[in-house]
């Protein structure tokens, strides 16, 4: 039996794989535990999450917190000017930093970060079960440079590349800076998660290479996008420095480019449910790299 009829068979949310794109209905729950009043949001938090795919956490994080995140994260991006490594990708027209990966491995500061208490327990609140980090890195948009992040869904790729079975993860994106409407903000489709594009082409070896600068396999086809959009809207949750976006692994998310004056910055972190660890990936080729997708003692 080949390896695409066999991922055909056992996949339940195949894609890369048709000619056509097509539209499959989420077949994984969206929070994992049922809300009682000792969770850590509150019940209105809980159902927004459910019904729209994310929830935005104003002022999360106070000034000294958030203070100290911001002074690591520009030492970063400075000592990443000059050094050559996987782990730094830089803007697909530049040698700008566009992104720094693994930052909760390579980083005291982003280390402690990533276990935060308050944080870790809505995450698990929200995945049922304990989790583990699947991928984590600081990105930069300068003002008048920052190049956009197309519209996609992360479980599309970390199904397809690396392996990850269902729908059991989730993002957190914390501002380093102000985000505005003007300055390529995280928008999101709301509801789009109860649905997954299956995209066409099939996957290059070694996408990651070129996908981190710039995707152009596992994103959407305009008729589907179209058809999410007519049905949730575009939201853009946007505030002050120091809050939280958490979004489900399957929301339809992309941002613009930033052609203003003012940077925006965010730590992005990926949470997993130890009962969704990652196996082979279902593009049958080898996986992505272990700065991009944890699999160490997994």
């Amino acid at each position: 039996m080949s390896i695409r009829l066999r991922q055909s068979m056992e996949d339940a949310y195949p894609s890369r794989m048709s000619a056509r794109p097509l539209i499959i209905p989420r077949r994984d729950p969206v929070v994992y535990s049922d809300w009682n009043p000792t969770s850590p949001i509150g019940k209105e938090q809980s159902d927004f999450y459910e019904q729209n795919g994310y929830l935005f956490l104003e002022g999360f994080f106070d000034a000294e917190e958030l203070n100290e995140y911001r002074e690591e994260a520009r030492s970063l991006q400075t000592a990443s000017r000059t050094v050559e490594s996987d782990e730094i990708i830089r803007e697909p027209e530049s040698e700008e930093v566009r992104s720094v990966f693994a930052i909760h491995e390579s980083n005291p500061v982003f280390q402690r970060l990533s276990r935060h208490p308050r944080l870790l327990a809505i995450i698990e609140y929200i995945l049922g079960s304990l989790t583990y980090i699947h991928q984590s890195r600081i990105n930069y948009k300068p003002g008048f440079t920052g190049k956009e992040f197309y519209w996609h869904s992360d479980f599309e790729t970390w199904h397809v590349e690396d392996g990850m079975p269902r729908m059991r993860a989730l993002s957190c994106s914390i501002a380093l800076t102000d985000n505005y409407p003007y300055n390529g903000p995280l928008m999101v489709v709301p509801g789009s998660h109860k649905q997954f594009v299956s995209c066409i082409g099939e996957t290059p070896e070694d996408h990651f290479k070129d996908s981190l600068r710039k995707q152009r396999f596992g994103v959407p086809d305009h008729d589907s996008l179209t058809a999410l959009v007519k049905q949730g809207g575009i939201d853009t949750p946007v505030g002050k420095a120091g809050s939280v976006v958490l979004f489900d692994c399957n929301i339809m998310h992309g941002s613009n480019s930033n052609i203003t004056p003012m940077p925006r910055s965010n730590i992005f972190i990926v949470y997993n449910s130890v009962c969704n660890k990652i196996g082979e990936p279902y593009s049958g080729q080898r996986p992505r790299p272990e700065y991009i997708a944890t699999r160490a003692g997994l």
